[in-house]
């Protein structure tokens, strides 16, 4: 025998929610006949999950990180692990699921050598108070857990039921699985013992893979949050760098206060033509540039500037100019814009003119 691991997916919060909808949505075209063995798994999908329904309601409240990319790894197992693959035999499949969850809540308050021994002798007052407390409380966190995350209703449906009947139960199970073929009395039930040590075996191996998981996953988080935190420090430094920037474009109100006259731009659109600033305007031949002023004047605002357009000395147009906006269209890589949707301009040149004529050495 060659011993297989089991596979390892990574999928993201996000992918995982969106499989859970298509398989909702195709359930009915994904396993067409009532008998299919995929039936019974379709079952336990369960309503559509949240992000804080898979990896918990606290975790990334503040919104800082987008936990739907957050990537998980799942190990595939087979829910049916150890029992007979006949699609028509379910109920034996259950039968033998629900027999090892009641013979653990026994063995766990109620030990014995033999099997004879644990499920003949009678538990005592203190065993069955122990395992009542201890039923109720995993009741109590079953509760508290999202339907994706509670255990097939096969396995919790006797829990809170005494030792003693655990006990009846358990023994009528057996002669029934023994009868499908699936345990035999003659070896003492060490068959079903097999099954029931690989479960606890696996069951601890999950836990310290999950375990293993969640402090990777905190450590991820505690990184992207110092990344976060990083980021919007290099943002905010950035916008104050920008703002000081804009503050040496010399604004109106400055020049004003100081009683001198406001500064302003007058060029022909020949002249801008000339500095390759001007591209053309649109309907407008070049023998009638000299006709067109262009007046740019810095508004109140550091960074906005406003553009007058003459036309023969009469007032036929106004812009609002954002500096701002030119080195977003200069950073896309956009060489030419519209002014007035008729003058096209040389961004990257119109950006130097005014550095050149506004900016505050």
């Amino acid at each position: 025998m060659v011993a297989v691991s089991k596979p390892l997916v990574y999928i993201t919060v996000g992918e995982l929610i969106n499989t859970h909808k298509l398989l909702l949505e195709h359930q009915d075209w994904i396993a067409p006949g009532h008998q299919d063995p995929l039936h019974e798994l379709l079952e336990d999908l369960g309503e559509l999950p949240t992000v804080p329904d898979l990896i918990g309601g606290n975790v990334g409240a503040d919104g800082s990180v987008d936990l739907s990319k957050l990537e998980v790894s799942l190990t595939l197992t087979n829910k049916f692990e150890g029992l007979e693959t006949d699609a028509d035999d379910t109920s034996a499949r259950s039968l033998l699921l629900s027999t090892k969850q009641l013979l653990a809540d026994i063995m766990q308050f109620h030990p014995g050598d033999s099997f004879k021994e644990i499920l003949s002798l009678p538990a005592s007052g203190p065993q069955e108070a122990a395992h009542r407390q201890l039923m109720c409380r995993r009741q109590a966190c079953e509760a508290q857990n999202s339907e994706l995350l509670r255990r097939h209703r096969s396995l919790t449906a006797g829990s809170l039921l005494p030792l003693a009947e655990k006990q009846r139960r358990v023994l009528r199970n057996l002669h029934r699985l023994e009868s499908l073929g699936l345990v035999s009395a003659g070896d003492g039930y060490q068959g079903l013992v097999d099954k029931l040590a690989k479960d606890i075996r696996n069951q601890r191996r999950h836990r310290q893979r999950r375990k293993a998981e969640l402090v990777k996953l905190q450590a991820t988080l505690r990184g992207l949050s110092a990344k976060t935190t990083f980021y919007e420090e290099q943002g905010d430094y950035y916008s104050q760098y920008i703002r000081a920037c804009l503050g040496h474009l010399a604004p109106g109100c400055k020049s004003s206060r100081k009683g001198k006259k406001q500064l302003s731009l007058h060029y022909t659109a020949a002249q801008l033509l000339d500095k390759g600033v001007l591209v053309e305007i649109e309907d407008l031949p070049t023998s009638h540039f000299r006709n067109v002023i262009f007046d740019i004047t810095p508004g109140e605002e550091a960074g906005k500037f406003e553009v007058n357009a003459k036309f023969l000395g009469v007032d036929m147009e106004r812009f609002q100019l954002h500096y701002q906006d030119l080195l977003q269209l200069q950073y896309e890589g956009v060489a030419v814009m519209k002014l007035f949707n008729k003058a096209k301009v040389n961004v990257n040149l119109l950006i130097f003119l005014l550095n050149k004529k506004f900016l505050q050495k």
